[in-house]
């Protein structure tokens, strides 16, 4: 027993001092570090099928450290949310994230079923995560060229987050609804759905008012009285800490932990006390963060990969097509074109939230997300990443540069 903990800790140490290697080479030539995270959960599985490094209890720990990435990648993305700031703007930004979501799901929806011939629940699933985006990425390419603060960039920055909240919420939905579905397949729809969303909707409507009772009225008072008894640090592992339990409690509702941690996260950003705590957050978050993509490339099955690249494209084609059309289109009624041309590849790349979905899929068993799909749409988030910020890049020079601070 001790030997194989002794063989968990030295294949955790090296996994932890490559993420700390590849994090820095991999920026400096311009790829996301993500695409690195996932290759190396690969190569671990890789390495474990030639010598065995880990038993089930070594797999149950990576299993554990992707959940509490899981954790920390929503937690984040409620912490950095400015809910108030966009329903000021929610309405042009509003049309552009129906209009993207609702042409991305359904292209991404379109492409599964019939493109590739998956069954409902699998093309459910597809569908519902091509919905998404990567914030991060997005964020990164706009604040790179000094443009995040312009009328675009905003516009950008708030339609990216309606599709997080967005896709938290059809995350929710999917995942109540696709084990009804496995379960009554001759079933008409239509009224199951209405059935089963009654519940869902009333129970996830007592959370949210839980949560907003939390936010108001006892969050500032927590915060301060372990700002009082503990010195940072110490404080923003409270944050976290309670952050973890809003997250079980919502998985234990039925949830999942990644819905609960987001709202979570929401509970914290009313507070700029809170916020400003995110400057500690961000010691550990790169590493936590990248366990949940080092878990995701473990849990690709060599074998998928065999014949993942033609449907991949397809899912690729799908996510680009979708996105970027649901994108421009409102977007030309908003901004000139090169805006929106701007805006519409920026929100093609997609990472945390679509792969939190279909991992949460490949758990729930083969029949709704098979392990081909699964690899199929790794490879789709790793293409999106890489494929949009050199698009991206020389079309900055075309918007105007933001005015200079007096």
């Amino acid at each position: 027993m001790e030997s194989a903990h002794t063989i968990h800790i030295l294949v955790l140490g090296v996994m932890i001092v490559l993420v700390l290697l590849l994090r820095p080479a991999l920026d400096h030539i311009g790829v996301p570090p993500l695409v690195g995270y996932f290759v190396l959960g690969f190569a671990l599985r890789l390495a474990d099928a030639q010598w065995s490094l880990l038993d089930a209890t070594g797999h149950e720990i990576f299993a554990f450290l992707g959940s509490v990435g899981i954790v920390v990648l929503l937690f984040r993305v409620g912490l950095e949310s400015d809910l108030p700031g966009l329903v000021e703007r929610l309405p042009p930004a509003s049309l552009v994230w129906g209009s993207n979501v609702a042409i991305s799901g359904g292209v991404g929806y379109g492409a599964a079923a019939y493109g590739l011939g998956w069954p409902l629940v699998p093309s459910l699933f597809v569908g519902v995560a091509l919905t998404a985006t990567s914030v991060g990425v997005a964020v990164a390419l706009w604040d790179e060229a000094n443009l995040l603060k312009t009328d675009d960039g905003e516009l950008m920055l708030d339609v990216a987050e309606l599709d997080d909240v967005s896709g938290v919420v059809l995350m929710g939905v999917l995942f109540t609804l696709a084990p009804v579905f496995h379960a009554n397949p001759a079933a008409s729809l239509i009224p199951l759905a209405a059935q089963t969303l009654g519940g869902f909707a009333l129970k996830f409507a007592a959370f949210t008012a839980g949560c907003i009772a939390v936010s108001l009225y006892v969050e500032e008072p927590l915060t301060a009285f372990f700002e009082q008894i503990q010195r940072w640090p110490g404080t923003i592992m409270v944050v976290l800490g309670t952050g973890m339990v809003v997250a079980a409690i919502a998985s234990l509702l039925g949830f999942s932990l990644a819905i609960g941690a987001f709202f979570a996260g929401l509970i914290f950003s009313r507070d700029p006390k809170a916020v400003k705590m995110e400057t500690s957050f961000n010691a550990f978050y790169p590493l936590f963060a990248a366990f949940f993509f080092i878990d995701i490339g473990r849990r690709i099955d060599p074998t998928a990969l065999e014949s993942a690249l033609g449907p991949a494209l397809v899912l690729l084609a799908a996510a680009v097509l979708g996105k970027g059309l649901g994108v421009l289109l409102p977007a030309l009624a908003l901004t000139r074109s090169s805006g929106a041309l701007l805006l519409s590849l920026s929100l093609v790349p997609r990472a945390e939230i679509m792969l939190i979905i279909m991992q949460r899929g490949l758990d729930l068993g083969p029949w709704a997300v098979p392990p081909e799909l699964f690899a199929q749409m790794v490879l789709v988030s790793a293409g999106t990443m890489l494929l949009v910020p050199p698009l991206v890049r020389p079309l900055f020079s075309h918007l105007p540069s933001p005015p200079n601070p007096l």
